[in-house]
């Protein structure tokens, strides 16, 4: 395990030099994996999986459109498809990528095939974090484990075909064979995973909610509504108003910036955008945080 430092704190990391494809499928090698459900998560990691060598089925709910996409990627009904229940009754690993409310609903089905030794794989700390409202409580005597790719199934799926990896946190809610940190990293790495970093299922879900509510879909959605806004409404056409909100920052800067970082981006602007951004950002900062504590306190206590 590698130890990278952010600012001056150390994190737990696992990278794919450390621990290569080759050992995944040393470790995954006597297991069958099953991915319940082919809807958000589903499509990108069980073919990621499968083209990785790891030996995966899928079940999911016929008649469905998820059915129907399943068998259009490749899956074959009865070899490698079947419905929730044999899949379940096939597997040692399950990945129970179904949304939030069909994992409730599934899970009195689910905990029946949760025998000895057999092993529970989430992609978001939901179901167990809030049990006390899903009752989803594994049994003692099973391993659980997360691998939350920070990113979603599609862009998993399109950074592998390029031979990229997105980052994914993983973490060990219960260990009971001895062997869960290698099944989870092993499992990690063989969804395309670019390295693993260390978390817990209340932090995984907190930071997710946080971040979907806030800066990667709520906040930003806020952001652009104001400006744009604004813009209009002191006469500017709603051209110029979208393309100075919207179309440059995601189309033109946001790449730069995922590519080099917000240091590269101002040394390569111009001094008045470097002025004007350095002026304005301690604001912006300033107006938002009581928001952002209000968000995470909301998350923290399952509003």
């Amino acid at each position: 395990m590698a130890k990278l430092n952010f600012g001056g704190v150390e994190e737990n990391v696992v990278t794919r030099d450390e621990f290569p494809l080759s050992r995944a499928q040393e470790v995954l090698a006597s297991e069958t994996v099953a991915v319940i459900g082919y809807g958000v998560q589903g499509p990108g990691q069980a073919l990621n999986m499968k083209e990785n060598g790891i030996n995966v089925i899928v079940g999911q709910r016929k008649p469905s459109k998820s059915w129907d996409k399943a068998i259009n990627d490749g899956w074959v009904p009865g070899e490698t498809l079947f419905e929730i229940e044999e899949a379940l009754s096939r597997a040692s690993i399950f990945c129970y990528l179904l949304s939030d409310a069909a994992q409730i609903e599934l899970w009195p089905t689910v905990k029946t095939y949760l025998t000895e030794g057999k092993a529970l794989y989430f992609s978001h700390g939901f179901g167990v974090t809030f049990n006390h409202q899903t009752e989803i409580i594994p049994p003692e005597n099973v391993d659980v484990f997360l691998v939350a790719p920070k990113g979603s199934g599609t862009s998993l799926r399109r950074m592998f075909l390029e031979g990229r990896g997105l980052n994914s946190s993983y973490a060990i809610y219960q260990d009971a064979t001895g062997k869960a940190w290698e099944r989870v990293i092993a499992l990690g790495i063989s969804v395309g995973s670019g390295y693993l970093f260390e978390t817990d299922f209340k932090k995984e879900v907190y930071s997710d909610l946080t971040g979907e509510r806030g800066s990667l879909m709520g906040a930003i959605q806020g952001l652009f509504a104001a400006q744009y806004q604004v813009l209009r409404e002191r006469g500017h056409s709603p051209s110029e108003a979208f393309n100075e909100t919207v179309e440059e920052l995601t189309q033109s800067l946001m790449p730069l910036v995922a590519e080099n970082g917000m240091d590269w981006m101002y040394a390569n602007c111009s001094t008045t955008a470097q002025r004007g951004a350095l002026d304005w950002w301690k604001k912006f900062k300033d107006a938002t945080l009581p928001v952002f504590n209000e968000l995470y306190d909301s998350v923290a206590a399952a509003k």
